[in-house]
């Protein structure tokens, strides 16, 4: 007589268990193929890092202004921003330039000036992906907001995406911006009057300050880094001051680091 309780059929248990199988391939293989998702961002992240997009473009209306205000085809800050990308070398070089330097010592400060992102490039080599082809992407995209970003974060999924998505985002608005700035040309006359050129570096400041306030260590960091750039500034030629900050990293391994306390009465 049959029994009331149903027994699987043999080939029943072996189609569950290849389905349960399959399921859990699936699921590791989403896991492994390393897609870059918005939700792997912590709350907060991505209206910074679209903050400092907005910022990026206003600078970036400003160096193509800039540029082609000062003589130069408009095709020279177009192209420098695809292939150099980097904000701080870039309105170096234009400023050499329009100056009535030549291209060597152009290029040369914009080399001298863009050298600190090889060791952020070091520093992200295990986030930007396994392949070369990542790697060779990711690379162009290095830039001291992406850095920071990154290095904000924790989990290895969150330290990806905050890399991927602020690094897309900053060379497509830094691009599309320049391009702006550029046709714009005389149009804008002098940026500065307007203030834009405060603007970037007011949004880095936000962004830095709950570090500052959470650590002894980064505060030590910071202080002795402007101070050596305050200091060797009428000294130096510009740019080299704040490669000469990095030294302050060296106060941050003076003492312990003491992150401030929780506040009384607050959930620990």
């Amino acid at each position: 007589m049959r029994s009331p309780h149903r027994t699987d059929d043999p080939s029943d248990r072996t189609s569950a268990g290849a389905g349960a199988s399959e399921t859990v391939g699936a699921a590791k293989a989403a896991r492994n193929t390393g897609a870059v998702r918005f939700s792997d961002l912590p709350p907060g992240v991505l209206r910074d890092i679209a903050l400092v997009w907005l910022a990026d473009a206003v600078v970036g209306v400003s160096f193509g202004a800039i540029a082609v205000g000062g003589g130069l085809p408009l095709w020279v800050p177009v192209l420098m921003s695809l292939l150099v990308y980097a904000g701080s070398a870039q309105f170096s070089a234009v400023g050499i330039l329009t100056a009535g330097g030549g291209p060597v010592a152009a290029a040369a400060t914009g080399l001298l000036l863009n050298s600190r992102t090889a060791a952020f490039s070091l520093a992200l080599a295990d986030d930007l992906g396994r392949s070369w082809t990542a790697r060779l992407i990711g690379a162009h995209l290095v830039t001291d907001e992406t850095a920071a970003f990154v290095l904000a974060q924790k989990g290895r999924a969150q330290r990806k995406a905050a890399f991927w998505i602020s690094g897309i985002g900053l060379f497509a608005a830094w691009n599309l911006s320049v391009l702006a700035g550029a046709l714009a040309g005389s149009a804008l006359g002098d940026t500065d009057r307007f203030g834009l050129d405060a603007a970037f570096p007011a949004v880095l400041l936000a962004l830095v300050l709950p570090a500052l306030r959470g650590d002894s260590a980064a505060r030590r960091a910071s202080a002795a880094g402007a101070v050596i750039a305050v200091a060797a500034a009428p000294l130096l030629p510009s740019g080299v001051p704040v490669l000469l900050a990095l030294l302050g990293l060296l106060a941050a391994r003076r003492g312990p680091r003491r992150p401030r306390p929780a506040a009384p009465g607050s959930a620990s």
